[in-house]
């Protein structure tokens, strides 16, 4: 990143998605174009319009939080950003409590909260009144207190915060804390976004926004992105969380580099609430910046992990801005959603999905978007359609877009050493 002084790089991945739980498990589902989407077990969804989700199966959160007692202290979003951070750190061969606590963070971003407590809370208070309220519903709910247990999980006394910012949080997660690498804030960031809104209240709201897919008869054909028959996305749950370093400091430990992050670019539409600027100029800007912050030109990048949602107008949208940005280009570029397979994990998505562009460097290979059946003549690019690409990967781009018109691109590159 041109903006600091040091470089940064990727030295740990901890994905937990409804593909699976585990780094590995889930690169390897991805290859393989597993769908993690399914009916809803969360709750019973019968008089709901949409029945689908992706659900995160087999995750036992007292497993990874300490125990059952520590496990009702908190939200499900807070489970998961707990676990995916063990994974990270596992990965990144680090320990905790962590070696100098100054000089490392947690930036670990959060869209919606704690829903499922809300819910349940609102339930007491109706049925029981307010003497019958916990005193943990404020500290299961509230969004910041993702990266406020991870802290105090591996004794960081550096900055802990959570950005906010719909779809783009995780995105803005990494990039933030990147940014404070960069600037010699710190050696050692845990960095990602967590989210688990697969309750009546936020899978009933999004359709009420007639934001998500009605293909309840067909849930792992339901995210299609780029294809001419998709109809909405398809509300997920998760995490992911990335070990930042210092290029120095992940060298004088002899830390395995995965990728370097090298771009961060951020825009606003100024458009709309919900939907985005239809000729995807906030989209392009966010592009633009993040290569101009990475030192690079558009024919220098490998593949772009798209925001794709599967929605009419947003995959739309974005592929203009791909071919406007990339000119003759982007015929080049390998592109995919691998939102296809997760669904849309809100909070968590820009997080995950710059793990599986670490992943795709630093493995030689490209998830697909899977359902491509039906070619749409507004997305003529190369999406990678139904089977994984294996080759070098060089430079990747990942996008995330959310609600009120915020945008965030990352930009990761092969690390050369």
């Amino acid at each position: 990143m041109r903006s600091g002084a040091h470089r940064v790089v990727v030295t740990g991945i901890g994905l937990i998605t409804p593909v699976a739980v585990g780094t590995e498990e889930n690169w390897s589902g991805l290859l393989d174009g597993r769908s993690g989407l399914g009916r809803i077990t969360h709750f019973d969804p019968t008089e709901h319009v949409v029945q689908i989700a992706g659900e995160v199966t087999g995750f036992d959160p007292v497993e990874w939080v300490g125990g059952r007692k520590n496990a009702r202290k908190m939200d499900r979003f807070i489970h998961f950003a707990m676990a995916a951070t063990r994974l990270a750190f596992r990965d990144a061969g680090l320990e905790y409590p962590v070696a100098d606590p100054e000089r490392t963070g947690v930036i670990i971003g959060v869209g919606m909260g704690g829903l499922g407590t809300i819910e349940e809370a609102a339930e007491v208070l109706r049925t029981k009144g307010p003497k019958r309220l916990s005193p943990f519903m404020l500290p299961r709910l509230l969004a910041n207190l993702a990266p406020g247990q991870v802290s105090i999980m591996i004794g960081s006394h550096g900055p802990n915060w959570c950005p906010v910012s719909a779809c783009a949080t995780g995105a803005h997660g990494v990039g933030e804390a990147a940014r404070l690498i960069s600037h010699g804030d710190l050696d050692v960031a845990v960095a990602g976004g967590s989210e688990a809104t697969i309750t009546p209240l936020g899978v009933g709201g999004f359709a009420a926004m007639k934001a998500l897919s009605t293909r309840n008869d067909d849930p792992q054909g339901a995210s299609r992105p780029f294809d001419r028959e998709r109809d909405g996305f398809v509300a997920a749950e998760g995490s992911g969380v990335l070990i930042l370093e210092s290029e120095s400091h992940a060298r004088a430990r002899g830390a395995r580099i995965l990728a370097e992050i090298v771009g961060y670019g951020q825009s606003a539409d100024a458009y709309h609430i919900t939907q985005p600027d239809p000729e995807g100029q906030g989209a392009q800007s966010a592009m633009r910046r993040a290569l101009k912050n990475a030192g690079l030109d558009p024919a220098d990048v490998d593949y772009v992990n798209a925001h794709g949602t599967s929605t009419p107008i947003n995959d739309k949208t974005e592929s203009l801005a791909i071919e406007t940005l990339f000119g003759d280009h982007a015929r080049e570029l390998w592109i995919s959603s691998t939102k296809s397979m997760t669904g849309h994990m809100l909070g968590a998505a820009g997080a995950v999905e710059a793990g599986i562009c670490a992943l795709a460097i630093s493995r030689g290979a490209v998830p697909p978007t899977i359902n491509q059946t039906t070619p749409d003549p507004d997305c003529r690019l190369d999406y990678v359609p139904n089977t994984a690409r294996e080759g070098r990967v060089d430079v990747a781009l990942s996008n995330s877009f959310g609600f009120g018109g915020t945008n965030v691109s990352l930009v990761l590159r092969r690390y050369p050493g």
